[in-house]
């Protein structure tokens, strides 16, 4: 098996603009000590892909600042490894072409250059939205196995209780796993469907040519104008994934899917694969420390906090201080948050280095997060 993994990290920022306004989707914070890019990442290099292509749109410097050299994901090596991909756009187009991509489409055609370059037989894409611990050699060994052109990782979700954007694809297969419709999702669709995870393994070759015929035809969406059209005409499978998944694709499904870390199967899913670790840039930090009167129950807490209030139900970044007599509930608080004494905090979402004075009181609710934004002092 030989694959490369391209990597979408400016895909769906617009779901979460409050956390993506100075940040690319793939760099957002999540769990206590992760970026969402580092789920993508993980699922690549634990089953074996060590060239791995991340394509970028813009306010791309933190993800930089992230993946550094890529060696917390055994990535910096001399041939292969990470390799960010910044947008294309050639110097003599004209003022009507002259533009970023805004579809996975579109961001393939200004990648082919990259695959071009590849002597991997497949193609493993994948989004930074969703949240999930996946196997992805076995996807890859039942798309070599079933001869497919295209196999896409799919899901089955209860649409009533599962947050999903309206772009995504339903997905509709028969009982040999291959696929026989796909239809964007819309709220007139009810009950269990299968959705794509927007997991992809595609064989290299073919999706050169796909991509090209594509982009000769002036088409914009890979699964409408690719895959629909083509139904008839290529081999596209699924591959049913049963494990834990998460979509973001709001401030309350990001909060929402935050606190799902709250509970100890969900941890296990994503975490308790002994062979799947999800890695993370390593930052030696200090312990954190818990001062008299202090109390905790039911919150993951990072490293390098100082704790001297009251924390429940609650994901705590690396170097947040909960000031003496403050009480934080149901919230997220990201790096370096400071939470002064006497404060009140329930259902907040704080970014970066948010400073809270003394005897504050915020509260949001679950389906509407208080958000502060970075470098907030209030």
């Amino acid at each position: 098996m030989s694959a490369v993994g391209l990597v979408f990290s400016n895909i769906h920022d617009q779901n979460i603009p409050d956390l993506t306004r100075k940040r690319t989707m793939a760099s957002v914070p999540f769990g206590c000590r992760y970026r969402l890019i580092d789920f993508t990442l993980s699922n690549m290099v634990n089953s074996g892909i060590t060239k791995v292509g991340v394509i970028t749109h813009n306010n791309y410097q933190s993800l930089l600042d992230h993946i550094g050299t890529g060696k917390d994901w055994d990535l910096a090596r001399r041939s292969g490894g990470i390799k960010l991909l910044p947008p294309f756009i050639t110097s003599f187009s004209g003022a009507g072409a002259n533009k970023l991509y805004s579809t996975r489409l579109e961001a393939m055609m200004g990648a082919m250059d990259f695959i071009s370059r590849c002597n991997e037989d497949y193609v493993v894409l994948s989004d930074c939205d969703a949240i999930s611990n996946i196997d992805l050699s076995d996807v890859i060994r039942q798309h070599k196995e079933t001869g497919a052109d295209i196999t896409v990782v799919t899901t089955t979700v209860d649409t009533d209780n599962f947050e999903i954007s309206s772009g995504s694809a339903v997905i509709t297969s028969d009982e040999n796993n291959r696929i026989s419709d796909v239809v964007h999702f819309n709220h007139r669709l009810h009950g269990m469907r299968e959705i794509s995870t927007n997991i992809i393994v595609a064989t290299r070759s073919y999706l050169q040519s796909a991509v090209a015929d594509a982009s000769s035809h002036g088409y914009t969406s890979f699964y409408s104008d690719v895959i629909d059209r083509n139904l008839l005409r290529a081999n596209y499978f699924v591959y049913h994934y049963d494990g834990f998944f998460a979509q973001i694709t709001s401030l309350a499904g990001y909060y929402a899917c935050n606190m799902k870390l709250l509970e100890n199967n969900v941890r296990a899913s994503l975490f308790g694969e002994r062979n799947r670790p999800i890695l993370t840039k390593v930052r030696n930090s200090a312990p954190t420390r818990y001062a008299d009167g202090a109390k905790v129950t039911n919150s993951l807490i990072a490293d390098g906090c100082v704790i001297e209030g009251v924390v429940e139900n609650s994901i705590i970044f690396r170097g947040v201080k909960v000031g003496k007599g403050s009480v934080v509930k149901n919230c997220i608080l990201m790096q370096d948050t400071v939470v002064g004494n006497d404060v009140s905090l329930g259902c907040v979402v704080s970014d970066k280095n948010v400073l809270i004075k003394d005897g504050r009181n915020l509260s949001g609710h679950s389906t509407l997060p208080f958000f502060i934004g970075k470098g907030t002092m209030i």
